[in-house]
């Protein structure tokens, strides 16, 4: 039940949203237990988004998972997900944050897991 909000200056193209949907993807099993099968991604592009007090490409990405991983995992991840943001809308890696949160509640389908 991982969900992954990317939000950035960019515009993105829906043809870079499918390439990054596919990365983040293949990505999010970088953390036990977790799937593409389960994940939820959302992106918003052209964000009014400042970063070291320039509008220059930047992006905020939110990473919110059901239960937690180890530090590990979370490192590779967001190496991972600052590969994807770079390679498809060339945002430098020192202007990528990943946050993580993680929840031992988790509603889908009308329950909680």
């Amino acid at each position: 039940m991982p969900f992954i909000n990317v939000k950035t200056n960019q515009a993105v193209s829906k043809a870079q949203q499918e390439t990054i949907k596919a990365g983040l993807g293949k990505a999010i099993a970088t953390l036990p237990g977790k799937s593409e099968q389960w994940l939820m991604v959302g992106i918003e592009p052209e964000h009014i988004l400042y970063h070291q007090g320039t509008d220059a490409p930047a992006a905020m990405v939110e990473v919110q998972i059901h239960g937690t991983a180890p530090s590990s995992a979370y490192s590779k991840l967001t190496g991972e997900i600052s590969e994807i943001l770079n390679s498809e809308l060339a945002i430098p890696k020192n202007r990528i944050y990943v946050s993580y949160t993680g929840t031992p509640d988790w509603g889908w389908n009308g329950s909680n897991f």
